[in-house]
């Protein structure tokens, strides 16, 4: 995890890669939660003998469930001690260019691409690119604004 004392030094950084979060490992457990909480039973995700047949050769994640371990990523990553509080602001663009297999490890890239000053805090715009382990192509490419407050 990258630790920064204030909010303030994040602004040099823009245009760089900040923060690295850990390896999250997305098995069928995780996957069939999501699809309850949701509702998306969707095959794919679902039935391993139907899938084992389909274009994968296993089920794989939705893409909704790899965008929404952004923000357990995010916490992995970096902290910034004197926030007291950060909030999602939400989304410009999210791509899903590789599927995730049930079993997969991942973890995010962070990339600092906006510093915005805020009354109390800041916006901060990342670009989060997210590896699959093995894998030479991204399984998620999002930019994602969040608001930190001091």
């Amino acid at each position: 995890m990258r630790s920064f004392e204030h909010l303030a030094d994040l602004a040099p950084l823009v245009g760089q890669e900040i923060a690295v979060s850990d390896w999250i490992t997305v098995d069928q457990h995780r996957i069939d939660l999501f699809a309850d909480a949701t509702g998306d039973h969707q095959w794919i995700h679902l039935d391993a003998e139907r899938a084992a047949r389909g274009p994968f050769g296993t089920t794989i994640a939705h893409g909704f469930l790899t965008l929404s371990l952004l923000p357990e990523m995010a916490a992995a990553a970096m902290e910034v001690r004197d926030t007291r509080m950060g909030v999602n602001y939400g989304l410009n663009k999210v791509r899903f260019p590789a599927p995730v297999p049930s079993g997969s490890r991942l973890r995010g890239h962070f990339k600092l691409l906006a510093f915005e000053p805020l009354d109390g805090g800041a916006q901060l715009t990342m670009e989060v690119t997210m590896e699959r382990e093995g894998s030479d192509k991204p399984v998620c490419v999002a930019e994602s604004l969040a608001r930190r407050y001091t």
